[in-house]
């Protein structure tokens, strides 16, 4: 193998890994997204929550069925999720952050293969 098809298949390894690692960015991208909603929509739970008395009765939705639920219960169980949740966010955002960094290391290994290869094919043979 000589040097420019050495190049070449190199530029092609880089190209691979920035489109596996663009997908895989994508679907953690969406996982945030679904997450986030989840957060603002226990948010909002807990909100109704807090406003609730002490008699107010709280019911959970299990199956096609309404049960009724502690409200100190409930209450715990929401904070729990919300907890989880920005827990999870957190981590979703520090994988954005890793794909981010070898999105742009592939895309910079993809030039400098295409300097070189252009510096190739430019000097007299």
């Amino acid at each position: 193998m000589d040097v420019m098809e050495i190049l070449q298949k190199q530029f092609q390894e880089s190209a691979e890994k920035l489109q596996t690692t663009q997908k895989d960015y994508s679907k953690t991208l969406s996982d945030r997204q679904t997450l986030d909603s989840q957060l603002n929509e226990n948010r909002q739970v807990k909100e109704e929550l807090d406003l609730a008395t002490g008699d107010s009765k709280v019911y959970k939705l299990i199956g096609p069925a309404l049960v009724q639920q502690d409200l100190d219960e409930a209450k715990t169980n929401v904070e729990k999720r919300i907890s989880y949740i920005t827990g999870e966010l957190k981590r979703k955002e520090d994988m954005l952050k890793d794909m981010d960094k070898k999105q742009d290391e592939a895309r910079e290994k993809m030039q400098e293969i295409q300097i070189q290869l252009q510096k190739l094919q430019q000097a007299p043979n």
